[in-house]
């Protein structure tokens, strides 16, 4: 029987090994699944989101031990893991709070006595998922979709097993009924097969591009809705009127937080020049101060990449950037999964560092001559998930907004995901939107009803 083997990034040892479900077993939990999908629909909303907050409850209760999970399994620093426990059980409660109001009946005024849409469970759906954030990313989609009356199934990523297993059984005891959260421990291969299966109704996927166009082939081959929140190679734009004082630690968050792993970091740094080198000063000095080092320590803010394969591929993104013209400002290291914070300068179009999504604590710095030539590099990528610009002229920026053709455009911020707004991507990082509103109605179906009488 095939097995996972889930390693310590940090200290290279074997945590522990899974067995892969059996066909038996994956047929097993869709049958599961499909028989519970009515009762589950029929659910009196007020139940599901009394559930919702129970969940809520125990993530808080647990947040050190899910924290530390997350550190073992993928090398993310455990004070990051912590608020990340507590931002999905922040999601929990928007839900809970709001998803009657948002599920409610549409009314539309016809020629009809009375004539509206229904907000309707679509049924089983699918989750494919990555392992930077294990526990949000599948948080943020099981919220809205069970609390709208669907089940679900998650494929997780490999490396993060336990972590899917704990989320299976913290449904579980948050008191979801069975059949209606379940966890599949299986590879890329079994999910077509899946997807072509008449009981599941639509898929959800968070990784790679790669992984995206495939879902979306073997979805669209039958039919199947999907949402893809794939890569980023998010631009920081920084005019030359920037308080640097006030936004260089976030500039530097955004960058660098977990890891640098993250779709939504700010991966292209484009500086006006005028302020070019007052910024290159700055960022040097605060990445440098970073804490390094054991990610089960409460100071660190960078530990390891989450494998070693990942380091060694950002590594040749660097590699060959450099053969092209880019200087090293700071870093370039890596020893196993460990990469060091780099900076990178003298950056140009041609570069991987600018094309290519890098995974990673890599930033790559481009000095412009003005504010057009700034949103005219920042647009110019396959990926649109988000941007984000620093002026102390607000109005300027908003006179730019539809000229970056992202999901999101932060002005002043990072960009980040908020329950209370739809989260999503154009371009090569995907469609559809999570969160919000947007989010709770994407695996509904929006049924006319028309009645006259």
């Amino acid at each position: 029987m095939k097995e996972y083997l889930s390693k310590n990034p940090y200290s290279g040892e074997l945590i522990k090994t899974y067995k892969v479900d059996t066909q038996n077993a994956i047929h097993s939990k869709l049958e599961k699944a499909l028989a519970f999908e009515n009762s589950w629909a029929n659910t009196k909303i007020e139940e599901r989101c009394k559930l919702l907050s129970q969940l809520a409850d125990l993530l808080l209760d647990r947040k050190e031990e899910y924290a530390e999970l997350m550190t073992i399994e993928m090398g993310k620093p455990i004070s990051q893991g912590i608020s990340e426990i507590e931002k999905c059980a922040w999601v929990c409660d928007f839900y809970a709070l709001n998803a009657e109001e948002l599920l409610a009946d549409e009314i539309i005024k016809t020629d009809a006595e009375e004539s509206f849409i229904s907000h309707d469970p679509l049924g089983c759906i699918l989750a494919v998922m990555p392992w930077n954030y294990p526990f949000w990313q599948v948080i943020r989609f099981a919220a809205p979709t069970l609390t709208a009356g669907n089940t679900a199934l998650l494929k997780h990523a490999q490396n993060v097993t336990g972590c899917s297993l704990a989320i299976e059984k913290l449904f579980v005891d948050a008191g979801y009924p069975e059949g209606c959260f379940q966890s599949l421990i299986v590879g890329h291969e079994e999910i077509e097969k899946l997807i072509a299966h008449d009981g599941i109704k639509a898929v959800t996927l968070t990784g790679s591009e790669k992984a995206g166009k495939s879902i979306a082939r073997t979805a669209g081959e039958n039919l199947k809705k999907t949402v893809l929140e794939l890569g980023g190679n998010n631009a920081c734009i920084i005019w030359e009127d920037t308080d640097l004082d006030m936004h260089i630690d976030t500039m530097v968050n955004a960058r660098m937080q977990n890891t640098g792993q993250s779709c939504i970091a700010a991966k292209r740094f484009i500086v006006c020049e005028d302020i070019y080198d007052s910024f290159l000063e700055k960022f040097l000095e605060k990445v440098t101060s970073l804490t390094i080092g054991d990610p089960l320590k409460k100071d660190t803010f960078i530990g390891v990449m989450a494998r070693e394969d990942l380091a060694e591929e950002l590594q040749k993104q660097v590699t060959d950037s450099i053969a092209l013209g880019a200087k090293v400002q700071l870093g370039n290291k890596r020893k196993g999964a460990y990469f060091s914070p780099t900076i990178l300068t003298d950056v140009t179009t041609k570069m991987p560092v600018f094309i290519e999504e890098t995974f990673g604590p890599v930033a790559a710095i481009i000095k412009v001559k003005n504010r057009n030539e700034s949103i005219a590099l920042a647009a110019n990528s396959r990926f649109g998930l988000g941007s984000m610009l620093f002026t102390e002229d607000i109005d300027a920026a908003m006179d730019i907004i539809s000229d970056i053709p992202d999901g999101a455009f932060f002005i002043n911020d990072m960009v980040k995901s908020d329950p209370r707004l739809p989260f999503g991507g154009t371009k090569a990082s995907g469609y559809g939107r999570e969160l919000s509103r947007e989010g709770i109605l994407e695996f509904v179906n929006k049924k006319t009803v028309y009645i006259k009488k």
